[in-house]
């Protein structure tokens, strides 16, 4: 399994947790809530569907609402297919939230994790919040050292593309400071206590939860907001 593909099952799995949905409403969701996916379309989804099924962590459902049952006559196709998970397909998706390793810390996995820390323990969220700050100043050690390098070489607009890069990267490191700080504090994120999960803030537009910009995500950009 790729590592791509990987992070997309985690992220299905998740969002059915919620709770059941079709697949139109599932890749919405994936475009909406998570900006990691919003180039991810129906010829990548449903594969991923199928497998998970063929796995026994979800379970394919007509859809029972009177609007299916009236729509799919009239237009001659199926009724759309509800995707549930199943019990396996909880303890699958728990297993997965359990895991600390590396793939959590990069870009896209780090996004698709902390979309779902409203369902994390706090440990776990501690280790995956380190890890990506860890990673993230390892990043900006060796950004700094090549700018040293070649800063004589470069013209002025490219200086300040590096430059631009650095800040970000900066900006984000602060934003994981704040989060280890508040969670070792024992403070949960606004609509965490109250059981809301990550994604369902981002699709609220509530501050701090996946945005993306230049690459990085960050608690202060407006770009990733859902539409």
């Amino acid at each position: 399994m790729s590592r791509r593909s990987g992070i997309l099952e985690f992220a299905v799995l998740g969002l059915l947790r919620e709770s059941p949905m079709h697949g139109y409403e599932l890749r919405k969701r994936l475009n909406t809530s998570l900006g990691v996916f919003r180039a991810f379309s129906y010829g990548t989804l449903y594969p991923c569907l199928k497998t998970l099924v063929a796995n026994g962590w979800l379970i394919e459902e007509p859809g029972n609402t009177t609007e299916d049952a009236l729509a799919a006559p009239l237009a001659g196709r199926r009724a759309k297919i509800v995707y549930r998970l199943t019990a396996e397909g909880k303890e699958h998706f728990e297993e997965l939230l359990s895991q600390t390793g590396p793939d959590a810390y990069e870009d896209e996995h780090f996004a698709a994790r902390f979309a779902f820390f409203g369902q994390t323990s706090r440990d776990v969220r501690m280790r995956v919040l380190e890890g990506r700050r860890s990673r993230l100043e390892e990043r900006l050690e060796k950004m700094r050292a090549s700018l040293a390098r070649t800063r004589e070489r470069l013209d002025d607009y490219t200086l300040e593309l590096q430059r631009h890069g650095m800040e970000s990267v900066e900006r984000e490191v602060r934003w994981l400071n704040e989060l280890i700080e508040s969670e070792r504090a024992g403070r949960d994120l606004k609509g965490s206590a109250s059981g809301e999960s990550a994604q369902e803030n981002t699709t609220n537009g509530a501050p701090g939860v996946l945005p993306r910009s230049g690459g990085i995500l960050r608690p202060d950009s407006p770009d990733d907001t859902a539409t």
